[in-house]
Order: structure tokens, then C-alpha cells, then sequence
């Protein structure tokens, strides 16, 4: 696994971008747990984020694609609305502990 950041670097309800190794990945943080994800909507394989670590949606409880609006669950990473409703982000194993997040790419 690579070290992604420290636990403070995501806060609850809150995400943040990285380039890891080349890749674009994305962290998010919801009632305490981690979820990551490569930064890459499945509809055109274009980058989330329509500002540096602005991944979600107003209310903060999805993960929304700047490009075309697309609403993301959390915790799955499911489409449940836009363009690519059904389809998933690629998931990134993930863990956390006392140095941080880390993520398997």
C-alpha cells in the first residue's frame, strides 16, 4: 500500500485530490470512515473536480462531476444520476491508521 496522506488531510464531510504515482486519486471522508477512489468519471474519463479538492456535491453527501453533474454515492461509488447513472468510480482499497491513509492503486 502507499501512504496517501495524514487522517487530518480528509476531514469528515469533507474530500480532497492527489496525484499518487502519476494517477489521480480522490479522498473522501463520511461519518468518520474513508472512501477512495481513482479521479476519473466513468462517463468520459474526465477529472471530477471543478476546483482543487472540490468533489462533492452542495450538501456534501455525494460525490458530483463537475463536468457533466453526475451524482456519486459515498460509500460505493455508484452513479445514481447523469450520464452514467449504473456505472461505479474505481475504488482504491484503503486503510487507515495512526500515520494515515494509505491506498492500494
Amino acid at each position: 500500500m502507499k501512504f496517501l496522506c495524514s487522517a487530518a488531510e480528509v476531514p469528515d464531510n469533507g474530500s480532497r485530490g492527489f496525484d499518487l504515482d502519476g494517477r489521480k486519486v480522490l479522498a473522501v471522508r463520511r461519518a468518520g470512515q474513508v472512501y477512495a477512489y481513482l479521479n476519473r468519471c466513468p462517463h468520459r474519463g474526465v477529472p471530477l473536480e471543478w476546483q482543487p479538492d472540490q468533489f462533492l456535491d452542495p450538501s456534501a453527501s455525494l460525490i458530483q462531476c463537475a463536468t457533466h453533474g453526475a451524482l456519486f454515492l459515498i460509500e460505493s461509488g455508484e452513479c445514481v444520476a447523469g450520464p452514467c447513472a449504473g456505472q461505479f468510480l474505481a475504488a482504491l482499497d484503503s486503510r487507515e491508521d495512526e500515520q494515515g491513509i494509505w491506498v492500494e492503486l
